[in-house]
């Protein structure tokens, strides 16, 4: 017995060792040692605490060694470097922020030219980061050996395209306006566009082609330079933000009534005059595509946080699930999400018409319509999440164990986001209480900032509780590959023909959908829609917040301002995110 004993020892030991090494790479450098490893002693004494494991099984010493071997990858990509790019990205976030507040007043000395001058330097910052990454970093021996498969997925990289072609055209239509300035204006105002048109295409390729990296060669450098895309792209977020809130706000009397006339950013002072007549038509333009440059800013600050979390990243070589489309397996909802689009559209365009009218009764209307369309919204999708909430716990699939950057990121953005419109609806419904919400439109405004609360949150948990599950395509390859062993053992394969087994199984894997499964599609699909039809309305203009003069006589216009332009940016964020989520969410399903 006590030789057999030995051999086991020996056994486990060897394959202890054999796993490790596989995992790690043999040609290294001293500074990769350095940030890839713990010190000598301490491996010496894990190795030493494996190989005194009780393995009395094989399979135990493997999964013990595979334990300390993930151990070791999770620490291998937090090198000195981290602690730098992050000292790097809180510093520009806060200049950045300075400068954006700052050049949101008239009455301080900061001018928009001296916020684009600073971020025309961050824009060709990163742009020379990108250029030597693509050209030195990414073509060096092993640089990339390993790729996030979960990291950047088509869905969202064709959500990054797509927004960056609106805000390269946006772009343009600012150098077609700003151009007409240049007389009696910054040349700045012209420059500023154009970098920033460079970067979107330099940026829109960079992303689509390295999202996936786990860079493992000049990993400090690479870390700053991620975290200086990453401040780049939030200070121009921030920047869009200031001027859409600002382009948006109402500027109330409030000693007589709410005025209806909207702030427009002056450039050029009343004394610089446009040189061309298209100028008001360009600016208008530039100002309807804002939310989509808005939209991709996040997105790619998104990608480039991941890309920054992988940096030394070894992945595990593991199966991964692709998941597909198949819009062909729902019909109710798509369809009932259909009509709540085109229903949000019409309401939109007559809040819009109605609301810059001098007749109260019209304006009032507007907003009577306004808040019904979007109370009938937020019901149907409580009803409908509530059901898919009731179907998750019908369902069988286990929670995924996997550490994921990329879906971490997603449930933290998803929280965070949604506060900004908790923020809003909150501070709405204690004016509408402490007034005594008298009226119908304040009631309105009251059950709509009730049922928003209620909304996000079943939202958040169904989000959450979906991305967390297993996919449904990888329990059933588990479950045919079960069956087909099984299938093995008790049928005689020599009497069957193999294409006929194989095309059998793979009929069984495309079947349709069972009833949980088309239930939580259908789902799904109708919040997606939903979330695109309340994205739409506050992204491009609707602001009921400041239409409705009760909030603003309860908390004073200022108050109430800086309330609003700062918590409605996270809310629209939010319901963009929903719809990537979501759009995940059904994948799985």
């Amino acid at each position: 017995m006590g030789n057999v004993g030995q051999k086991m020892f020996r056994t486990c030991n060897k394959h202890s060792r054999d796993i490790i090494m596989t995992c790690i790479p043999s040609k290294r450098t001293s500074n990769d040692d350095v940030e890839r490893h713990p010190s000598n002693i301490e491996t010496a004494a894990q190795m030493d605490n494996i190989q005194h494991l009780p393995c009395t099984p094989k399979t135990h010493a493997a999964g013990a060694a595979r334990e300390y071997t993930h151990h070791v990858m999770e620490r291998a990509h937090h090198g000195g470097g981290w602690l730098l790019s992050g000292i790097i990205c809180i510093n520009i976030l806060i200049l950045g922020l300075a400068l954006v507040s700052g050049s949101a007043f008239n009455s301080v000395a900061i001018s928009a030219v001296h916020r684009q001058i600073f971020l025309i330097i961050l824009l060709l910052l990163t742009m020379l980061w990108m250029l030597f990454y693509s050209a030195i970093t990414s073509r060096k021996e092993q640089a990339i050996e390993f790729k996030d498969n979960h990291a950047g997925p088509v869905w969202l990289r064709a959500g990054l395209l797509l927004f960056g072609l609106l805000s390269l055209l946006m772009d343009i239509f600012k150098i077609a306006t700003y151009v007409g300035y240049l007389h009696c204006d910054s040349a700045v105002k012209v420059a500023f566009p154009v970098v920033q048109a460079v970067f979107l295409m330099l940026q829109t390729y960079f992303l689509w082609a390295h999202a996936k990296d786990c860079v493992q060669k000049h990993k400090n450098f690479t870390r700053c330079g991620l975290t200086v895309a990453l401040s780049t792209n939030l200070v121009v977020w921030m920047a869009a933000v200031t001027e859409e809130s600002l382009h948006q706000t109402e500027i109330p009397d409030l000693y007589v009534n709410v005025s209806h006339k909207m702030y427009r950013a002056n450039y050029g002072g009343k004394k610089c005059k446009c040189s061309h007549s298209a100028c008001d038509t360009f600016k208008e333009a530039f100002y309807f595509l804002y939310p989509f440059n808005i939209e991709y800013c996040l997105f790619a600050s998104a990608i480039v946080y991941v890309m920054w979390k992988n940096v030394g990243r070894l992945v595990e070589d593991h199966c991964i699930h692709h998941v597909k489309f198949r819009p062909k397996e729902v019909c109710l909802g798509p369809l009932v999400g259909v009509i709540l689009v085109v229903a949000g559209l019409v309401t939109f365009i007559l809040y819009e018409v109605d609301i810059l009218k001098e007749d109260e009764e019209k304006r009032n209307r507007a907003l009577l319509i306004h808040f019904t369309m979007n109370i009938v919204i937020v019901s149907l999708m409580c009803l409908s999440t509530v059901i898919g909430c009731i179907i998750y716990r019908l369902d069988y699939r286990e929670h995924v164990s996997e550490k994921n950057p990329t879906r971490s990121l997603d449930v933290g953005l998803l929280v965070f986001a949604s506060m900004g419109q908790f923020v809003i609806s909150y501070f709405s419904i204690i004016a509408m209480v402490a007034t005594g919400a008298r009226g119908y439109l304040n009631a309105l405004n009251l059950a709509w900032a009730v049922l928003t609360v209620l909304q996000i949150g079943l939202q958040n948990y169904f989000i959450i509780e979906g991305l967390n599950r297993e996919p449904f395509h990888a329990i059933m390859e588990a479950a045919l590959h079960t069956n087909a062993h099984s299938f093995q053992e008790h049928v005689d394969m020599s009497s069957i023909n193999e294409g006929k087994r194989s095309s059998y199984f793979l009929h069984l894997s495309n079947g349709k959908p069972n009833w949980k499964r088309r239930v939580l599609k259908e789902v799904c699909a109708f919040l997606l829609l939903a979330n695109i039809t309340l994205w739409i309305q506050p992204a491009f203009g609707a602001r009921p917040q400041f239409d409705h003069p009760t909030e603003i006589k309860f908390y004073r216009f200022t108050m109430w301002a800086a309330i609003v332009n700062i918590g409605l940016p996270f809310g629209i964020f939010h319901r963009m995110h929903s719809v990537a989520s979501l759009f995940e969410v059904y994948s799985l399903s």
